[in-house]
Formats: structure tokens, sequence, C-alpha cells
């Protein structure tokens, strides 16, 4: 078999080579890495909008979907210099250098190492520190699909207004949604973290039917789960735009709250979303136009904690947290009790 040529695209002042461009990355769809390249390309203003200057992590499939990936959390050997890096620090205190996106060529160049998903940290550089975004992930389980997950934001944007805050939906790219809210820099990871775990209560306590905040699976039922741990540090949700590992190589799609229940979410793929912003523009256009607090929410913590419901669960890969309760699933607590 011949080997491919290269394709070199200008992207601004640089000149950004794709190596193997015909490479079948979606076989379902025959979707190549070029058409990959070219999708990040069309998206590349609204997207480096929302990864500009945010330590991001890089979603790799080196075969496409149907391969193996891995999370590349550092900047890898032998990239440009003008891939610009910052330090961040793990949850288990160690420290690297992540890639922290400046400019639209950096977009086309993660696209060449077989990125599909950018997932970049709610903090921008140099307050690596203190979230500017609260993030709430609104993840279907077992028995439930988009269309509940609808539901339950609907009342979760509710909740946000009854806190003074103003979130913007997006797909996740698959089932879910995500709701993003910009945020004064004021507050540390700890501190997002619980305003989000109230703000999943309150939804609960306004559909406890439909909406769960059970961080253990055999609790939650055919409900949808407000994964408050994505709020927690080092972890993050697909950005807005990125490209995600399922056959159709649907895409995380920003909306307004209109659009949230008319869609549906494999609309939005490699192929339709750049036709769709050229023709309506970005949702999410005026996400940065206003930065809110989280006051009310953090209130809503306090009085919980006062009523007996205090810190939940953090993920099992984190040192255990100040106040945090036992990480054992319910069942095998009262099976050793």
């Amino acid at each position: 078999m011949a080997k491919q040529q290269p394709w070199e695209v200008r992207v601004g002042e640089r000149a950004v080579r794709v190596s193997s461009p015909d490479k079948i990355y979606f076989p379902e769809r025959g979707i190549t890495k070029r058409q990959v390249a070219e999708y990040y390309l069309a998206v590349a203003d609204p997207l480096l909008k929302v990864l500009r200057d945010r330590p991001t992590t890089l979603k790799r499939y080196l075969d496409g979907v149907t391969g193996e990936f891995f999370y590349a959390k550092r900047v890898p050997k032998g990239a440009p210099d003008w891939v610009e890096p910052v330090r961040i620090t793990f949850p288990s205190g160690r420290a690297a250098e992540e890639i922290c996106p400046t400019e639209p060529a950096v977009i086309v160049w993660a696209a060449n190492l077989g990125t599909f998903d950018f997932h970049p940290w709610p903090v921008r550089r140099p307050a690596v520190d203190h979230p500017d975004e609260l993030r709430i992930d609104l993840d279907p389980q077992p028995g439930t699909d988009f269309a509940d997950a609808v539901r339950v934001a609907g009342v979760l944007r509710e909740v946000l207004a009854d806190a003074g805050l103003t979130g913007y939906p997006k797909t996740s790219g698959g089932r879910g949604i995500h709701v993003l809210v910009r945020i004064r820099p004021e507050w540390d990871f700890i501190a997002v973290r619980h305003a989000v775990i109230a703000i999943a209560r309150e939804v609960e306590r306004r559909m406890p039917s439909l909406a769960t905040v059970s961080w253990w699976k055999e609790e939650r039922g055919e409900r949808v789960f407000l994964d408050y741990n994505q709020a927690a540090r080092d972890r993050t949700v697909a950005s807005a735009w990125s490209v995600r590992g399922t056959p159709r190589a649907t895409v995380s799609m920003p909306l307004t709250w209109d659009d949230l229940s008319t869609v549906d979410p494999n609309d939005f793929d490699v192929l339709t979303v750049p036709g769709l912003l050229a023709s309506r523009g970005d949702a999410h256009a005026s996400i940065d136009a206003e930065s809110f607090g989280i006051e009310t929410a953090l209130e809503w913590y306090d009085r919980d904690a006062r009523r007996g419901q205090g810190e939940m669960p953090y993920p099992p890969d984190y040192p255990k947290m100040p106040g945090e309760p036992k990480r054992v699933q319910p069942s095998k607590a009262r099976a050793e009790d």
C-alpha cells in the first residue's frame, strides 16, 4: 500500500501538517482523519473561546473510534514551541505541564495527534486553582434517555435562576446534557463542588422520581444522575464543539434553552455542525458577558449540612477528603454491619 502524503493546512500564521489524512477514523460513516481536522478548522474560532488559557486534557484515539483511547494530561514530547503549557496540580499533589490552547493552530495540531475530545479544566491561567466555570453533568442512567435529561435540565434551569445563576446548555455528544455557568474566580474547587452538590440536591428535591445525586449506582434507579463529582479537581467534561467517540462522530453541541426540547443529539456530528454554525452562529456566544457568584448555592449547602446532608463521596482515586463519608457502597456497608 502506497504511503499517504500528509496534508498541510494554513491556520492563522501557522502551517499545520496532518499525517495520514485518508486514514478512516469512523468506519460506520467513512469519516477520515482529514475530515476531523477540517471539522476542527471550521469550528476553531468558537472552540478557542472555550479552550483559551485553560489547562486542557486531550482524549486521543490513535486508531480511530474502534481503537483504544487515552487521556493525554501532559504536553507531548516534540510539541511545537507555540503550543503553550500551563502548570496544574492533581489531587495527589503531583504537578504537570498541560496544554494551554492560545491560538487556532493548537486545535488542528491536536487533531493530527488523534484528538477527538478536548477536556478543559474549569479554570484559566493564571488562576488555575479557582474555577471560573461551574459545570453540571446530567447523566441518564439505564432506563432513561435524552428526553429525560431534557426534563431534568428544565428544572435545573429554574434552580439556577433561584440561585442567581444563568446556565448555558449543550449536548454531551451522547445521551446527556452539560450545563455551564460562568462564575467569578473567587472560590476554590471544594467550594465550587459544594455549590454543585447543593444545586443538584435542590433539583432532586423538586423531581425525586427522575433526578438523583446518589453516588452509588445501586441507589440511582431509572433516574438522571447529576454528577457533582465532575466539579472536583482534575475532573472534566468534553468541551462544546468536541467530537465524541461514537460511531456517528457526534459533537457536543452548544444550544439555547429553547433548542433543548426540540433537538435530537444525533443530528449534531462532524459533517453537519460546520453548516449549522455558519447558518445559526454560536448559541453560547454571550457566555462570557457576565460572571456570577455562588453565594446562594453555598448558603444552601451550609443549610443542608446543618440538617445532616453534608459532604458527599469523592471519586475512588482521590485522597480521603475532610468530612467525607465512607467510600463504601451502601449494600456492602450493611453487610459489614
